[in-house]
Protein backbone atom coordinates (compact mmCIF):
# COMPACT_ATOMS: atom_id res chain seq x y z
CA UNK A 1 0.00 0.00 0.00
CA UNK A 2 1.22 3.48 -0.79
CA UNK A 3 2.78 5.41 2.07
CA UNK A 4 0.34 8.33 1.82
CA UNK A 5 -2.64 6.01 2.38
CA UNK A 6 -1.28 5.03 5.80
CA UNK A 7 -1.19 8.70 6.74
CA UNK A 8 -4.80 9.19 5.69
CA UNK A 9 -5.89 6.06 7.56
CA UNK A 10 -4.10 7.36 10.67
CA UNK A 11 -5.86 10.72 10.26
CA UNK A 12 -9.26 8.99 10.08
CA UNK A 13 -8.53 6.92 13.19
CA UNK A 14 -7.35 9.99 15.10
CA UNK A 15 -10.45 11.88 13.96
CA UNK A 16 -12.67 9.05 15.20
CA UNK A 17 -10.94 9.10 18.59
CA UNK A 18 -11.53 12.87 18.76
CA UNK A 19 -15.26 12.29 18.43
CA UNK A 20 -15.19 10.39 21.72
CA UNK A 21 -12.75 12.61 23.65
CA UNK A 22 -13.81 16.10 22.49
CA UNK A 23 -10.67 17.78 23.80
CA UNK A 24 -9.25 18.83 20.39
CA UNK A 25 -5.95 16.99 20.95
CA UNK A 26 -6.66 14.14 18.55
CA UNK A 27 -8.07 16.59 16.00
CA UNK A 28 -4.72 18.40 15.96
CA UNK A 29 -2.90 15.08 15.59
CA UNK A 30 -5.24 14.14 12.73
CA UNK A 31 -4.45 17.37 10.89
CA UNK A 32 -0.75 16.64 11.40
CA UNK A 33 -1.29 13.17 9.90
CA UNK A 34 -3.09 14.76 6.93
CA UNK A 35 -0.14 17.10 6.41
CA UNK A 36 2.21 14.10 6.47
CA UNK A 37 -0.07 12.29 4.02
CA UNK A 38 -0.09 15.21 1.57
CA UNK A 39 3.69 15.47 1.84
CA UNK A 40 3.99 11.75 1.05
CA UNK A 41 1.50 12.14 -1.81
CA UNK A 42 3.72 14.84 -3.29
CA UNK A 43 6.70 12.48 -3.17
CA UNK A 44 8.39 13.36 0.13
CA UNK A 45 10.41 10.54 1.72
CA UNK A 46 8.90 8.91 4.83
CA UNK A 47 11.23 10.72 7.24
CA UNK A 48 10.34 14.14 5.80
CA UNK A 49 6.62 13.33 5.91
CA UNK A 50 7.07 12.33 9.57
CA UNK A 51 8.85 15.60 10.40
CA UNK A 52 6.12 17.60 8.63
CA UNK A 53 3.37 15.70 10.47
CA UNK A 54 5.02 16.23 13.85
CA UNK A 55 5.74 19.91 13.18
CA UNK A 56 2.18 20.65 12.06
CA UNK A 57 0.66 18.72 14.99
CA UNK A 58 2.96 20.40 17.51
CA UNK A 59 2.22 23.86 16.10
CA UNK A 60 -1.53 23.24 16.21
CA UNK A 61 -1.43 21.82 19.74
CA UNK A 62 0.73 24.67 21.01
CA UNK A 63 -0.84 27.60 19.15
CA UNK A 64 -4.36 26.84 17.93
CA UNK A 65 -5.73 24.38 20.52
CA UNK A 66 -5.46 26.72 23.55
CA UNK A 67 -7.26 29.48 21.64
CA UNK A 68 -10.02 27.11 20.49
CA UNK A 69 -10.52 25.66 23.97
CA UNK A 70 -10.78 29.16 25.50
CA UNK A 71 -13.30 30.25 22.92
CA UNK A 72 -15.38 27.08 23.28
CA UNK A 73 -15.48 27.48 27.06
CA UNK A 74 -16.41 31.16 26.77
CA UNK A 75 -19.33 30.39 24.47
CA UNK A 76 -20.60 27.39 26.36
CA UNK A 77 -19.99 28.61 29.89
CA UNK A 78 -17.86 25.55 30.61
CA UNK A 79 -18.52 21.91 30.09
CA UNK A 80 -21.98 20.66 31.01
CA UNK A 81 -22.25 18.78 34.30
CA UNK A 82 -22.73 15.05 33.89
CA UNK A 83 -23.11 11.97 36.05
CA UNK A 84 -23.30 12.64 39.79
CA UNK A 85 -22.10 16.25 39.45
CA UNK A 86 -25.32 17.01 37.55
CA UNK A 87 -27.39 15.88 40.55
CA UNK A 88 -25.94 18.43 43.00
CA UNK A 89 -28.52 21.14 43.67
CA UNK A 90 -31.43 19.05 42.43
CA UNK A 91 -34.58 18.52 44.40
CA UNK A 92 -35.60 15.13 45.76
CA UNK A 93 -38.19 13.68 48.14
CA UNK A 94 -37.36 11.72 51.29
CA UNK A 95 -39.05 8.32 51.08
CA UNK A 96 -37.71 7.30 54.51
CA UNK A 97 -36.56 9.34 57.44
CA UNK A 98 -33.08 10.69 56.59
CA UNK A 99 -30.53 10.93 59.39
CA UNK A 100 -26.76 11.35 59.66
CA UNK A 101 -26.29 7.63 59.03
CA UNK A 102 -29.18 6.39 56.90
CA UNK A 103 -32.17 7.21 54.77
CA UNK A 104 -33.49 7.08 51.23
CA UNK A 105 -34.63 9.70 48.73
CA UNK A 106 -36.27 9.62 45.33
CA UNK A 107 -33.88 11.57 43.12
CA UNK A 108 -34.19 11.98 39.38
CA UNK A 109 -36.66 9.08 39.23
CA UNK A 110 -34.37 6.71 41.15
CA UNK A 111 -34.14 5.68 44.79
CA UNK A 112 -30.84 6.75 46.35
CA UNK A 113 -29.39 6.08 49.76
CA UNK A 114 -29.15 9.38 51.57
CA UNK A 115 -27.91 11.04 54.72
CA UNK A 116 -27.82 14.49 56.24
CA UNK A 117 -24.78 16.57 57.07
CA UNK A 118 -23.11 15.78 60.40
CA UNK A 119 -25.02 17.25 63.38
CA UNK A 120 -28.05 18.09 61.22
CA UNK A 121 -31.61 17.30 62.30
CA UNK A 122 -33.33 14.22 60.91
CA UNK A 123 -35.50 14.85 57.87
CA UNK A 124 -38.97 13.28 58.05
CA UNK A 125 -40.38 11.04 55.32
CA UNK A 126 -42.08 12.98 52.50
CA UNK A 127 -39.99 16.14 52.95
CA UNK A 128 -38.68 17.89 49.85
CA UNK A 129 -34.88 18.03 50.03
CA UNK A 130 -31.99 19.47 48.04
CA UNK A 131 -28.89 17.45 47.16
CA UNK A 132 -25.80 19.10 48.64
CA UNK A 133 -23.29 16.61 47.27
CA UNK A 134 -22.86 12.97 46.30
CA UNK A 135 -20.53 10.83 48.44
CA UNK A 136 -19.98 7.59 46.54
CA UNK A 137 -23.50 6.22 46.08
CA UNK A 138 -25.05 8.32 48.85
CA UNK A 139 -26.77 11.67 48.39
CA UNK A 140 -26.04 14.16 51.15
CA UNK A 141 -29.23 16.22 51.47
CA UNK A 142 -30.79 19.09 53.39
CA UNK A 143 -34.42 20.21 53.61
CA UNK A 144 -35.43 22.65 50.90
CA UNK A 145 -35.81 26.22 52.02
CA UNK A 146 -39.39 27.45 51.92
CA UNK A 147 -39.97 30.36 49.54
Amino acid sequence: MEQFLWWFIAAMILGAIEIFTLDLLFAMLAVGALAGGFAALLGAPWWLAMIIALAVAAALIGLLRPFLLRSLRAKGGGAPQTNTAALVGRGARAIDEVTETRGRVKLNGEVWSARTEDDAQAIPEGTEVTVLRIDGATAVVAPQKES
